[in-house]
């Protein structure tokens, strides 16, 4: 079982991620939230609800790559600089 958190999308964003995190949340497509975002606010309801969100939501972590112990390719056998072996 998958848990879904509620947080601001840190790639699919526009100004601040809200209506990409709400999509990923309710599972549908982000241009429709951005959509009913825009009918929102034109309709007269304050975009201040947007505000809160971007305020209150967390913004999503990204993994961040982890760098190989060691290299590969055997490409840095020896220092570039002084060509001594490196160990």
């Amino acid at each position: 079982m998958t848990t879904t958190r509620l947080t601001r999308s840190a790639t699919d964003s526009m100004i601040g991620g809200v209506c990409g995190g709400l999509a990923r949340y309710f599972g549908i497509d982000s241009t429709i939230v951005r959509l009913v975002f825009v009918l929102a606010v034109l309709s007269g309801l304050s975009p201040l609800i947007y505000i809160v969100l971007w305020i209150i939501m967390p913004k999503e972590e990204l993994a961040q790559p982890t760098l190989p112990v060691q290299d590969p390719t055997g490409e840095w056998k020896y220092d570039p600089y002084t060509g001594q072996r490196i160990r």
